[in-house]
């Protein structure tokens, strides 16, 4: 997705095979490989503005979700920022979501998750904490990712 990235509002640092380690050993699982690509080419921030289509009626909308953003590894606790999956432990404690997810995207209410309770690959989940709502997106990230559809011209289809 060549169009992918938009602003690097927090400055996050380009991410290193270190920052990965870090954040793969603090989280416990493997990161998939389609979402580190992405972070290589910028380490999280804000994309250019997309929606995931839902078959499910859902707290946000009656046929999408948004992806706004995209959160990175930050391992540098002198960067400030609100997109960093490594806050994915505060968080799950916060709003009380469920354990095994790797927080992607979101704004306390609700998230897009990677959710890794069942092994192996995960799942892309949205989890919304007010109106008690979970439901998967895709079964990965490659198919999340294939998925989504720029936010000005979803009215199209």
């Amino acid at each position: 997705m060549d169009n992918f990235w938009g602003e690097n509002f927090y400055n996050h640092p380009e991410l290193t095979d270190e920052m990965l380690e870090v954040a793969e050993k603090k989280l416990g699982v493997k990161l998939p490989a389609e979402y580190v690509e992405l972070l290589k080419q910028q380490n999280g921030g804000y994309t250019t503005n997309f929606v995931f289509p839902t078959d499910q009626e859902n707290s946000w909308a009656e046929d999408h979700v948004p992806l706004n953003e995209l959160f990175g590894i930050v391992t540098d606790e002198a960067v400030e920022t609100a997109q960093n999956i490594l806050d994915t432990e505060y968080m799950t404690e916060e709003w009380g979501l469920p354990e095994r997810q790797v927080l992607l995207s979101g704004a306390g209410h609700w998230w897009i998750t990677l959710d890794y309770r069942n092994g192996g690959e995960p799942t892309v989940r949205w989890l919304d904490v007010e109106s008690d709502e979970t439901f998967e997106l895709a079964s990965s990230f490659k198919a999340f990712m294939s998925r989504l559809v720029a936010e000005s011209e979803f009215e199209q289809f």
